[in-house]
């Protein structure tokens, strides 16, 4: 398990992390979102141990992760910008890992080879495309059996048939080795697919952290047409975070449960209701709401 307390990051006076904390279950598989600047990529810098907080505690299992070779070992991590050795070729950084990563499997890397078979083993990682580049990233990365494995951005630049390949390999190990995958990435879309826990950075802090199915089944989107054109004032106590309406149809985003939603809304007696279920992309657009987010009406 994975557990980030009140962690301060500054650079030249910028605070990129201002009390973050956040939890990731060992065995899950874990979605960072937020907006471009939140703290995402200086949050996992710090869980994989390449940045040392100003204040705070970063744990892996209990033990802190900055300078901790043991710790570091279980960890394997694949940036979005990713950086090997000049003019090391995939074989040669297979070999390098090996001396890094005592669990690194070699039987895996050669069954992996006929997975990433378009990759040529033997060229320079850095005169390979992007999409190539990434797939040498996770196969070298997988090969080294990670306890956890840190993901910024993991499958920009691979085709469809390749990303589904790398997510099934990656669920895979999730399933059968309780491996803990961290993932941040802009595709909410495809992280709603695979995610079972989700965190929502803005501003260097963590706003909600649940189960994907908790966050989705706590706010709702009900379209309604009432009895009149204009919306009856509904109740104080209903925490409304968006209302939009196209004709006589009141689109609302309701934080609580669908069935006390409808329920509440009944007591209006509109002529029409009905209870949406909302995607990751609109709930990360809708949490954010409150924070100024200038594309809260982007997706209706």
């Amino acid at each position: 398990m994975i557990q980030v307390e009140n962690v301060v990051k500054s650079f030249d006076g910028f605070r990129a992390l201002d009390g973050l904390t956040m939890t990731v279950p060992t065995g899950a598989i874990y979605g960072l979102v937020g907006p471009n600047g939140a703290g995402k990529s200086t949050i996992l810098r710090h869980i994989t141990g390449v940045y040392q907080q100003d204040s705070g505690v970063v744990l892996c299992d209990g033990e802190t992760i900055y300078e901790n070779p043991a710790v570091k070992e279980k960890i394997a991590c694949i940036p979005d910008e990713l950086y090997y050795f000049e003019s090391a070729s995939v074989r040669d950084m297979a070999r390098f890992y090996k001396g890094v990563y005592p669990k690194f499997d070699s039987e895996r890397y050669q069954k992996l080879k006929e997975i990433f078979h378009t990759v040529d083993e033997k060229r320079p990682i850095r005169r390979l495309s992007k999409g190539m580049q990434k797939q040498a990233a996770f196969w070298l990365a997988m090969c080294c059996r990670p306890e956890i494995l840190v993901l910024d951005e993991p499958v920009d630049g691979l085709d469809p048939v390749m990303r589904r390949q790398v997510w099934s390999l990656l669920m895979g190990d999730v399933e059968q080795e309780g491996t803990t995958v961290l993932v941040s990435s802009h595709n909410l879309r495809e992280l709603e697919d695979v995610c079972d826990h989700v965190g929502i950075l803005s501003r260097g802090k963590v706003l909600v952290e649940r189960s994907l199915s908790d966050l989705q089944e706590n706010v709702v989107k009900m379209q309604v047409v009432f009895q009149t054109n204009e919306a009856p004032k509904l109740p104080d106590d209903m925490e409304v975070l968006h209302v939009s309406q196209v004709g006589r149809i009141h689109t609302l985003i309701i934080r609580g449960k669908a069935h006390e939603v409808k329920n509440r809304l009944a007591t209006f007696q509109p002529i029409l209701m009905d209870a949406l279920p909302l995607t990751l992309e609109e709930i990360f657009i809708y949490e954010l709401g409150g924070e100024d987010y200038a594309v809260r009406d982007a997706i209706l």
